[in-house]
């Protein structure tokens, strides 16, 4: 990012995300200001942050009010936000209007559309990797194990399975085994769909996730992290593919290190992997 001591407007969700990307932003002279929200955000952004407010979900006429006031320029969004619990929001006017709008409610367009509110008021969305680029999988392969032949193949369904429901604003992550699709993220998140997945499909269970087509990777970017792993080697799941350049992958040095310790395999995938080029 260009030019120093602008003031980012940084909304908050939970896990160590925001963190990074708050500390990030100050390191490259940037004054930040938080919004953070009961039961989602990582408390630990408003202690760090320049300025912060705590708000309900849906009170966007609040967080667009306290980001003019202090000066924003540019806006990012990071951390993650309980789905089922924001299905529990009550938007005040302005979101209500957004809301009113929109003939679907996919993550995506919704995002799409706090963004163009934001942008209306001369604050310019970014991606929150512009400070953090240290989190983007890399291409390739990431464990010591390479893929079986059947975990390669598992790999390549999934991939276009994941790109699919990803065309349809629905997930971004599917379970197979054996060229069986045993879940498919919706609502509940990668790891519940993980788990659900790997108790239907038993052991061997391939996971992959993507960039949905045509994402606003400004706002929503996939993201994976040694939890995860964790939880893969619980189940009983062998291989994981994670679209690399697109995705966010943390704390990867201790996931590959877990991995490489139970023989599980990790890719970073692109179209090129799988043309093997």
């Amino acid at each position: 990012m260009s030019g120093n001591n602008e003031v980012i407007g940084l909304i908050a969700g939970g896990g160590q995300f925001p963190l990074l990307v708050l500390k990030g932003a100050a390191a490259q002279g940037h004054r930040v200001v938080a919004v953070f929200f009961k039961g989602h955000s990582n408390p630990d952004v408003c202690a760090l942050a320049d300025a912060s407010v705590e708000l309900k979900l849906g009170q966007l006429s609040k967080l667009i009010s306290f980001f003019k006031t202090n000066g924003v320029t540019k806006v990012v969004m990071a951390g993650t936000i309980n789905k089922p619990k924001a299905l529990d929001i009550r938007p005040d006017f302005r979101a209500a209007k957004l809301l009113f709008k929109l003939a679907t409610k996919g993550d995506d367009v919704l995002l799409r559309a706090v963004t163009r509110e934001f942008e209306s008021e001369g604050m310019e969305v970014v991606g929150p990797h512009s400070f953090a680029p240290q989190l983007l999988t890399p291409a390739g392969l990431l464990s010591g194990r390479k893929p079986s032949e059947t975990e390669q193949a598992d790999l390549a369904t999934g991939w276009k399975t994941a790109k699919e429901l990803g065309r349809l604003d629905i997930g971004q992550c599917v379970v197979l085994r054996e060229g069986v699709i045993t879940a498919v993220e919706a609502i509940e998140g990668t790891d519940a769909a993980i788990r659900r997945g790997c108790e239907l499909g038993g052991k061997g269970c391939c996971i992959v996730k993507v960039f949905k087509p045509g994402q606003e990777d400004r706002v929503d970017m996939p993201s994976i992290g040694l939890k995860t792993v964790q939880g893969m080697h619980e189940l009983g799941a062998t291989c994981l593919g994670v679209e690399a350049g697109k995705s966010l992958f943390f704390d990867l040095d201790k996931a590959v290190e877990f991995a490489d310790k139970h023989g599980i395999c990790i890719v970073g995938l692109t179209e090129e992997w799988f043309s093997g080029s």
